[in-house]
Order: C-alpha cells, then sequence, then structure tokens
C-alpha cells in the first residue's frame, strides 16, 4: 500500500492546490452572493423611485383615496409611465407569464379588456389574477358594499374596507400590484335593458353574479351578441376542491344553480357555448340560514332586499372555496386571450357515458318490472350519477359493500314509485336478481337481503331526501 507522507515534496504541492481551490471556490461563490444581491437592491430602489416620481401628492385618508391615486396609464400609453418604471420593469414583473405564453400571447394579454360583473368572492380573486397577468383594462361591476362577513372570501378587503364599494376596494389593491392596468369601477348593477353600455370594448366578460334572473339574462345578451362569457356557478354551501371543473354550460351537474340556469337558458333558445365554472358536490346538511322571526312579523321579507329577486338569507360559504372558482376563471381567460386556449377541459365526460349506462340498464329493468315499455323514468341520467357516485359512494349495499366490477341501480321497494329514495347501488348480478326476486316475484327486500342491507339502504334513502331537498 502506498503511504502518503506530509513532509514530501509532492503532499505539499498537493495541499497547496487544495488550499487554492477551496479560497477560488469560496471567493467566486461570494462574489455570485454578491452581485445577486446587488440587482435585487438595485431593482427594489427602481421600483420605489417609480413609485414616488409619479405623483407629488401626498397620502391622505383611505376614504378620499379616489382623488388622491395617480394616473396610471395603459400599455398602450408608455410614454406616460414613470421614467423608472420603464418597459424592463414591467417585463420583468411579468416574466413569468412571458416564458409561459411568449411574446405573441402576452401582446394580446396586454391589450385586452375584461369586464367583472359580479366583484365579491369570485369576481375579486378573477380580477387580481388577470390584474397580476397583465391585463390592460379592468372594468369592475358591482352595486354592493364590503362587509364584515365579505372578509372571509374577498380577495381584497381588510377591515379598514367594510362600508366602502367592493368595487372602489378592488380597484386600490390593482393599482397597487400592477402599474400598467387600467381600472373602470362602476358601482353598478348590470341591466338588460342598458347591459351593452358595460361590456363596450370587452374581449371577455366573467359573469360572477349570485341572483339567477339577472345571472340569465347577461348570459342570454352576451350569447346573443357574440360576446365572450364566462359564467360562475354556485361555490356556496361546498367543501371539496376536488369537485371543481371547467365545462360548457351543457355539460353541469349535480349543481342547483348550474341545472337552474341551464334550463332556464334553454328555453330562451341558448343550449351550449358559455364555459362556466362549477362543482359536482352534492351538499349534505348545509342550508340557507335562517331569518330571525321578528323580520317576518315586520311583513313581507322581499322588502329586506335591496334589489328584487336579490336573496336575504346567508348562503354558507367556506372562503376558500370562491377563490378557487375566480382563479379557474382567471386561468381559463387568460389561456384563451393568449392563444393557448384549453381545448379539453376535463369534465364529467366520461362519467356522463357512465351515467348514461346506469340508466339505461335501470330504463330496462323498469320496464320488465312493470310489464310494459316506458319513455321516460321520473330520474333521468344526471340523478343516475348522484346516486351511485355521491349517495352509494361508489359501492354495492350490500356487505362488504364492495366497489362494483359492473355497476347497476334498481328500484328497492317495489311498493313504492321510483325515486331517489327508493333505487340502490348493487353490482349487476345483484341488481338482476333483486329484480327477479323483489319486483317480478314480490319477496320484500328484507327476506332477500338481511337487516344489514335494510339499514343501510334506510341511511343512503335519507341522504337521498336531503339531497332532493337541495338540488332539486
Amino acid at each position: 500500500m502506498m503511504s502518503f507522507d506530509l513532509q514530501s515534496h509532492r503532499a505539499q504541492l498537493v495541499l497547496t492546490a487544495l488550499g487554492a481551490s477551496v479560497l477560488t471556490a469560496s471567493a467566486f461563490s461570494a462574489y455570485q452572493q454578491y452581485t445577486r444581491q446587488k440587482k435585487r437592491q438595485n431593482l427594489h430602489e427602481d421600483v420605489l423611485r417609480s413609485l414616488s416620481s409619479g405623483t407629488d401628492k401626498r397620502r391622505r385618508g383611505a376614504r378620499d383615496e379616489d382623488e388622491d391615486e395617480i394616473r396610471l396609464a395603459g400599455v398602450g400609453d408608455q410614454q406616460e409611465l414613470p421614467l423608472a418604471y420603464n418597459e424592463e420593469l414591467v417585463r420583468e414583473q411579468l416574466a413569468r407569464n412571458y416564458a409561459f405564453f411568449g411574446e405573441d400571447g402576452m401582446a394580446q394579454i396586454r391589450k385586452s379588456t375584461v369586464v367583472v360583473v359580479g366583484c365579491g368572492g369570485v369576481g375579486s380573486w378573477a380580477a387580481v389574477m388577470l390584474a397580476r397577468s397583465g391585463v390592460a383594462k379592468l372594468r369592475l361591476v358591482d352595486f354592493d358594499q364590503v362587509t364584515l362577513s365579505s372578509l372571509n372570501r374577498h380577495a381584497t378587503a381588510t377591515l379598514q374596507d367594510v362600508g366602502i364599494p367592493k368595487v372602489k376596494c378592488i380597484e386600490r389593491t390593482l393599482k397597487q400590484i400592477s402599474r400598467v392596468v387600467e381600472v373602470d369601477a362602476r358601482i353598478d348593477i348590470w341591466r338588460k335593458e342598458t347591459g351593452g353600455d358595460l361590456f363596450e370594448g370587452a374581449d371577455w366578460v366573467i359573469d360572477a353574479i349570485d341572483n339567477i334572473t339577472t345571472k340569465v339574462d347577461l348570459l342570454k345578451y352576451c350569447h346573443e351578441n357574440s360576446i365572450k362569457v364566462f359564467s360562475s356557478m354556485g361555490s356556496g354551501a361546498k367543501c371539496d376542491p376536488t369537485r371543481v371543473q371547467i365545462s360548457d354550460i351543457s355539460f353541469t351537474m349535480y349543481d342547483p344553480l348550474a341545472r337552474s340556469v341551464r334550463r332556464r337558458l334553454r328555453l330562451e333558445g341558448v343550449s351550449s357555448g358559455i364555459p362556466v365554472v362549477y362543482s359536482t358536490e352534492v351538499p349534505g346538511e348545509v342550508k340557507l340560514l335562517p331569518l330571525p322571526e321578528e323580520e317576518f312579523q315586520k311583513g313581507n321579507v322581499k322588502e329586506l332586499g335591496v334589489f328584487d329577486d336579490f336573496r336575504v338569507r346567508i348562503l354558507p360559504v367556506l372562503g376558500p372555496l370562491p377563490a378557487i372558482f375566480g382563479l379557474n376563471i382567471a386561468t381559463y381567460i387568460l389561456c384563451e386571450l393568449a392563444g393557448k386556449p384549453i381545448h379539453n377541459p376535463l369534465p364529467v365526460k366520461g362519467r356522463k357515458k357512465f351515467n348514461e349506462r346506469l340508466y339505461r340498464d335501470l330504463h330496462k329493468r323498469e320496464e320488465k318490472f312493470l310489464g310494459h315499455q316506458i319513455n321516460k323514468l321520473p330520474v333521468d341520467d344526471d340523478d343516475a350519477g348522484i346516486l351511485f357516485d355521491d349517495i352509494h359512494r361508489g359501492r354495492s349495499v350490500r356487505p362488504p359493500h364492495a366497489v362494483p366490477e359492473r355497476p347497476a341501480l334498481v328500484r328497492w321497494d317495489p311498493d313504492a314509485p321510483l325515486s331517489l329514495e327508493n333505487c340502490v347501488a348493487f353490482e349487476f348480478a345483484d341488481a338482476e336478481r333483486h329484480l327477479q326476486e323483489c319486483l317480478l316475484a314480490k319477496k320484500r327486500p328484507e327476506e332477500v337481503w338481511g337487516a344489514d342491507v335494510v339499514e343501510v339502504v334506510r341511511r343512503r334513502s335519507e341522504e337521498a331526501r336531503k339531497v332532493v331537498e337541495w338540488v332539486m
């Protein structure tokens, strides 16, 4: 084995070389760290100079900010930007977006106009992310004011904003975020008689209204006038973010607001062509909070509303869900503006076909049971999906409650009409057995399946009853 003599000339040369390498590497690393810190410091100073050079006014109270705000130029007015906040800084602020969308895509985004109708939990988040992403002009439309209960979901509101219009609250924050966004805040309500004025020059319209009549009128107006519109369905009383989806209005299911909007639009001749964000989650115990009895004693509770048809009771809302809805909307519109559309949003298309097959099988069993042809069942394919996915959790009612290889639905009690409350999930072979023994041979279900299955079906039936109260 070779020995290493530290006193030898060769060893001393090796140690000297190693020491020099370590010192060089340390010096190079320190230099890189210093230059990075210096660049960050210079950028920070440039931004601070730009923020101070554009105005010679002193900040007054929060209520007077509208009068004191500096004029923020649009993208097309580069000469009006503060000198220190030039195009280079704008592009640095939008660097990640440029990396994603490229020059052409960002050019389209930076000259676009988006109108946000409804600036609450959903609309405020959409507006913030559109401004952060370089959209040139945002028109915010809402008549409402910030309340304490708004603070659990609103993107920009603080305690100091309680009592001020939501659009002004958002406008202030957007101008603190971006020096190139033009904000047109309208303390107003959209009306179909004058709706076109608010949509002038819009590349996209965001519908974040929670009143169904106004929502349908707005969507119909946009559809008839070829205005691109994205609509938010109900985010209230939901908690499962994995159920939030983007799809065409015609593909929505389970969402009670989406169902009502879809049906009303069909009556108006609009069946598809409107992208929406919605949730397939079926709420459980959540309901509108009741009004105090003394309010009813005062007279007609509709008089409590600011406008006719706007709800006066509170729908429980978990704060993150409206934010998720708003972020979905902003993402979709940004991709559309940049020419990189989401061609095939992954909604429930696969489940749609699955639900249709469940419905067809159920339809055949009902015809065998009743002994004659049936044109339409009292439940539809959407109901079949609710039954299997939500009420029965995708499992058979028969122990050990396995996930069926070939799922099937069948009427439970032969003496009761078919409904969500009287329909159960089985493995296909068990469903056929139930048809033969319980429905055709008139045996009672408890005789065939036992007390454990009967108890499971009772609990599922009670859940179905609550779903009917909510969704239908």
